[in-house]
C-alpha cells in the first residue's frame, strides 16, 4: 500500500512533539518537516551571530524528533544530539546538536548538506527541510506602530509590548521558499500547522514568499493544532478563533480541521503561567467555518527544563501519541 505524505510546518517544541508521534506510523506515512529559519535566540542565536550560517535550533529539534531510537545505541545518539552544556566557558547554554550542525556546515560547505548528513547519522525517519535558505530576520509591527526586528525580541519582548498586539508580520530581507519545502507541501496528503508560538514558530514560515501560495494550492487537507496557552506579547487575549483567523489571514486558506484540547490543564501549572500573564487559550470557535475537533490532547508528564537553558520554555504541552492518532484519523 502506498504511504501517505504528511508535512508539518513550524519549529521548536511544538513541531518536535508532533513529529515524535508521527514517527510511530512510519510504515504507513512519509513525514516531512518544514522549519523556520528566523530563530535568533539562545544557542542558535549565538552561533548564527558568530558563524553567519542559517539558524540550526529548529532543524536540530526536528531531526531529533524523527531520529531512530529502536535500540540503546540509537537512543544514546539522539540524546547526545539534544544534550545541552550547563557549564564551560563559551560552551554553557549550547546544544551539542547545534555545534555538530555548524561543524558539518563548515566541512560540507552548505547548511542543506549538513542537514542531510546529520539525518544520516541519526537514521532519521523522514525529511527535515529549511523553509528558506535566505538569511532573514523576523519583523513584527504592533498596533502602536512600534516595529521589532529579530525572533528573540518578539518571542521574549520587553514589558511595554505586553500591552499591544501584533498587526503584521514579515521577514527582512525578502526570502523565497526552498524547492524542497514547496514540493513537500504541494505533494502532501496532510499539511499540519502548529502547535507552537503563533507568530515566531508557525507564521514565521508563512511570511516567506511562496509558502502561503503552496499551502493555498495544496491538494491535501490542512489542519491547525491549537495552542494550549497564550503567549505574552504575541497572543494575549486571543482564543482559538483568533488564532485560526490569523492562520487564515497569512495563508489565505481556511484550515480543513482544527484540533483543540479539551482536557483540563493542571491548576498548579496554570497558576505559574498566570504570574507571567499567560492563560489557557479559550475554546471559542464552536461556530467556526472549519471543522473543529475537540479531544484530549494533553501530555500528562510535566516538562523539566534542562540546566543551562536560558530561554523561556513551555511547561504544559500536547501529547505526541494523542496528536498523531488524531492526525492519522484525518487521512
Amino acid at each position: 500500500m502506498k504511504k501517505q505524505s504528511v508535512v508539518v510546518i513550524g519549529g521548536g517544541t511544538g513541531t518536535h512533539t508532533v513529529l515524535r508521534g508521527l514517527k510511530l506510523y512510519q510504515k504507513q506515512l512519509t513525514v516531512s518537516a518544514v522549519v523556520t529559519m528566523a530563530d535568533s535566540g539562545g544557542s542558535t542565536g549565538r552561533l548564527r551571530d558568530e558563524f553567519g550560517y542559517l539558524p540550526v535550533g529548529d532543524v536540530r529539534m526536528a531531526l531529533a524528533a524523527l531520529a531512530s531510537d529502536i535500540d540503546e545505541h540509537e537512543e544514546l545518539v539522539r540524546q547526545l544530539f539534544l544534550y545541552r552544556f550547563d557549564k564551560g566557558n563559551g560552551l554553557s547554554g549550547h546544544n551539542f546538536g547545534n555545534l555538530l550542525l555548524v561543524a558539518l556546515t563548515d566541512i560540507l560547505g552548505s547548511e542543506e548538506a549538513a542537514i542531510r548528513a546529520a539525518a544520516r547519522l541519526l537514521s532519521v525517519q523522514g525529511t527535515v527541510i529549511p523553509v528558506t535558505t535566505n538569511k532573514v530576520d523576523l519583523v513584527a509591527t504592533y498596533d502602536d506602530g512600534v516595529e521589532l526586528v529579530g525572533e528573540h525580541s518578539i518571542d521574549e519582548p520587553t514589558a511595554d509590548r505586553a500591552l499591544h498586539h501584533i498587526t503584521s508580520l514579515s521577514v527582512t530581507p525578502a526570502a523565497t521558499i526552498t524547492e524542497g519545502a514547496e514540493a513537500a507541501i504541494l505533494n502532501a496528503d496532510l499539511v499540519v500547522l502548529g502547535p507552537g508560538d503563533l507568530y515566531t514558530s508557525v507564521l514565521a514560515n508563512c511570511v516567506v514568499a511562496g509558502v502561503a501560495d503552496a499551502i493555498r494550492h495544496a491538494p491535501g487537507k490542512v489542519v491547525y493544532i491549537a495552542n494550549l496557552m497564550t503567549k505574552l506579547g504575541q497572543t494575549s487575549r486571543m482564543g482559538v478563533a483568533e488564532h485560526v483567523a490569523e492562520i487564515e489571514r497569512y495563508t489565505r486558506r481556511t484550515p480543513d480541521a482544527v484540533l483543540v484540547n479539551t482536557s483540563p490543564l493542571p491548576a498548579d501549572l496554570v497558576a505559574r503561567y498566570a504570574k507571567d500573564s499567560e492563560f489557557p487559550v479559550a475554546f471559542n470557535c464552536e461556530s467556526a467555518a472549519c471543522r473543529v475537533i475537540p479531544a484530549d490532547l494533553l501530555a500528562e508528564a510535566v516538562v523539566q527544563k534542562s540546566s543551562g537553558d536560558v530561554l523561556k520554555r513551555s511547561l504544559i504541552r500536547h501529547d505526541s501519541r494523542k496528536l498523531a492518532r488524531k492526525l492519522v484519523d484525518l487521512l
